[in-house]
């Protein structure tokens, strides 16, 4: 019963870990550029804004593919 307690102790510690992880990208525009990246964080600059309507991607590929389809980062 014990070593029960202790296993599950430590998969809810393992997953709370795994979770913690979870990245979050942004396709942003540099305003006096008028250039699009991906970030990882969510902006702080005031030069920098979220576009797409803000929508928070949870790949890297996700938000790849929606700087292709956002019109402000169209060339």
């Amino acid at each position: 019963m014990k070593s029960l307690l202790i296993g599950s102790i430590v998969a809810v510690a393992a997953l709370g870990t795994a979770l913690a992880q979870t990245t979050e990208y942004y396709v942003v525009q540099d305003t006096t550029t008028k250039k699009c990246t991906i970030v990882d964080k969510k902006p702080t600059s005031q030069t920098t804004v979220v576009v797409g309507d803000g929508k928070v991607y949870t790949t890297r590929t996700e938000a790849e593919s929606a700087v292709k389809t956002v019109k402000v980062c169209s060339p």
